[in-house]
């Protein structure tokens, strides 16, 4: 079968900075694939490149004929005199009969509703950079292409549309190639992980969750055959130098095996990072407190409605909702920056804000890296006697020391978002208010910032869409629903997502009779009525339940990787683990309905 991508023997280059060489990578019908690299080796290039909007060194980009290719750009530009419509419908709307063209236009208004694109008559110039984002995004669903090439289709987005966006490329045998950091989407919409690595792609034929486990091998099995050419290597260094100079057609064959064998035995796997395990951070018990506090915009938008919360010690917060609730104004209003209409926020003496805004830091790009840091600080205390340089921290956020000596102006967009990141932490704060902090990180750094947020000893407040990322880092959500209603939910983003299944499902088995004045929610998220004695009981009983379940799971996953056990245990075991998990979702779920009654 014809591949409708084929890639040969591709190479680019900006100067001296190789971004890939010979590069091989092809993509047939049917194929869903997510493309990971580290940021600033070549992903947005090589989608550019495929789109025909970059130039590259040699090698060859083979489409079949007749491929119908839509490509949604990172940052996509627009005449701003024109209004959503034509900028929408642009190419959707150019052949065709006139019932296409209508069916096309019904289509598009269906998918500018699902992306909360209303106005069609507004001109680009009123829209924001993620509106904008997202009338591209319509232009490229639109046009139904053969092969989707997508960059960051996910970024401002918000939860409903990107689980929305999920079922859409999910459904039928849609092809295409994607770039994104959203691991639940990879997870949920690819079955071809492709990395590009070393200027090497490799290629996973599965999910998220199995590239994973199938990356971890490969490293494992790469460092085993270093290991062993290292052994080979000085057996045979000892060997070279034991020989004369003159030497057989046994000895040539010999010496040039040995060229190989050096050049395996002095690469170098990336070592993964250490945890960056703090114990300097103090902070007091008295924390904020959110004061009945009121905010709205105009005559119609409201934020916050009477709010009330009290944030604990150590608490570590997720905030979701979608565009427009007001997570971002409630950050600003505890930072300061906006005024409350009414009530106020009380803060703790001892508290020191370190935030990551969505706007970002302005920086001077004829400045280095090293240097943007060293006007901060020149290290960073760990506690216990243990610091770090600068230069060291960097390196923590894989900013290599040539990086690091390069000026910002070299850097990728999502790079200088990590360097604008570790301008926030070395500051050395006590509370981190972070506002989409994911966007444009590379999943290495993703996976970092988790290890450095699970372990910071202070406050976390995470206003964020990444849901993998929410379920590593919080263990409490305010879910803003907008028009002022702030749910308080006990537990992390998959969490809630499951409960209000659970809820759902029980609405549609026992429909509420209609009422003409129905009670109106608490603003802090609490109930009418409290927990009973049975309940009480029932909640302590589970949490036993779950416990001693959890326990029964981990001791199953050990055994069933151990490879010790006979065919019938194993057969056994590995019909108990899936019956295990059901009840322990379904405990959980009971668990989590109990505890938001007060």
């Amino acid at each position: 079968m014809t591949p409708y991508l084929d890639i040969q023997n591709l190479t680019k280059s900006f100067g001296e900075l190789l971004l890939f060489e010979n590069l091989n990578m092809s993509i047939a019908e049917g194929q869903r694939v997510g493309l990971i690299a580290k940021n600033g080796t070549g992903k947005s290039t090589l989608l550019s490149i495929i789109n025909g909007d970059e130039g590259y060194d040699g090698g060859d980009i083979i489409f079949r004929r007749d491929l119908r290719v839509g490509y949604l750009r990172q940052s996509p530009h627009y005449d701003p005199d024109e209004s959503v419509l034509s900028a929408c419908f642009r190419t959707a709307l150019e052949d065709g009969s006139h019932a296409e063209r209508e069916e096309k236009q019904l289509k598009a208004k269906q998918i500018l509703t699902k992306l909360k694109i209303k106005d069609l008559d507004q001109p680009m110039r009123e829209l924001s950079g993620g509106q904008q984002k997202r009338v591209a995004l319509a232009n490229v669903l639109i046009t139904e292409p053969d092969l989707l090439i997508l960059d960051e289709p996910t970024n401002h987005l918000d939860l409903e549309m990107i689980e929305w966006l999920e079922g859409f490329l999910s459904r039928g045998n849609k092809t295409l190639l994607m770039v994104t950091h959203d691991r639940f989407f990879l997870d949920r919409v690819c079955n071809i992980i492709m990395e590009l690595d070393d200027q090497t792609i490799y290629t996973y034929r599965g999910n998220y969750a199995y590239y994973l486990e199938k990356r971890q091998e490969r490293i494992d099995n790469r460092r085993a055959e270093i290991a062993r050419a290292n052994n080979l290597y000085r057996r045979e260094l000892e060997w070279m130098r034991r020989q004369p100079q003159a030497r057989g057609h046994k000895a040539r064959y010999r010496e040039e095996a040995f060229a190989d064998l050096e050049r395996i035995a002095k690469q170098r796997i990336e070592e993964r990072q250490m945890r960056l395990r703090r114990s300097n951070v103090y902070i007091g018990s008295k924390i904020f407190e959110c004061q009945y506090v009121s905010k709205t915009f105009g005559d119609q938008v409201t934020i916050l409605r009477d709010f009330y919360y009290n944030f604990a010690r150590y608490e570590k917060m997720g905030i979701v909702g979608n565009n427009g609730t007001g997570k971002s104004t409630f950050i600003k209003l505890l930072l300061g920056i906006e005024r409350p209409d009414s009530g106020k926020f009380d803060i703790g003496e001892t508290v020191r804000f370190g935030y990551f805004s969505q706007e970002g830091l302005t920086f001077n790009d004829q400045q280095k890296v090293i240097d943007v840091v060293r006007d901060i600080a020149e290290y960073i205390d760990l506690g216990s006697g243990r610091h770090l340089t600068a230069s060291q921290f960097l390196q923590h956020f894989l900013f290599t020391p040539e990086q690091q000596h390069n000026y910002v102006y070299k850097l990728s967009g999502g790079e200088k978002r990590k360097l604008y990141l570790c301008t926030v932490l070395m500051r050395n704060p006590n509370f981190l208010v972070l506002d989409e902090p994911t966007n444009d990180l590379d999943i290495q750094t993703l996976q970092i910032l988790e290890e450095y947020l699970q372990d910071f000893p202070g406050c976390v407040i995470v206003v964020s869409h990444d849901r993998y990322f929410m379920d590593k880092v919080v263990d409490h959500l305010l879910v803003f629903q907008g028009e002022g209603v702030i749910n308080d939910f006990p537990g992390n983003y998959t969490q809630y997502r499951q409960w209000t299944a659970l809820q759902s499902k029980d609405e549609e088995k026992t429909p509420k009779k209609k009422t003409a004045t129905p009670a109106p929610e608490k603003s802090n998220g609490t109930r009418q009525r409290r927990l009973t004695f049975k309940e009480k009981r029932e909640m302590e009983q589970l949490e036993h339940e779950i416990e001693a379940l959890e326990k029964e799971q981990q001791t199953l996953e050990e055994e069933l990787c151990s490879g010790k056990l006979s065919v019938e245990e194993l057969t056994a075991k590995s019909i108990r683990l899936p019956k295990l998990k059901e009840e322990l979702d379904e405990k959980s779920m009971r668990w989590l309905e109990l505890s938001e009654i007060p």
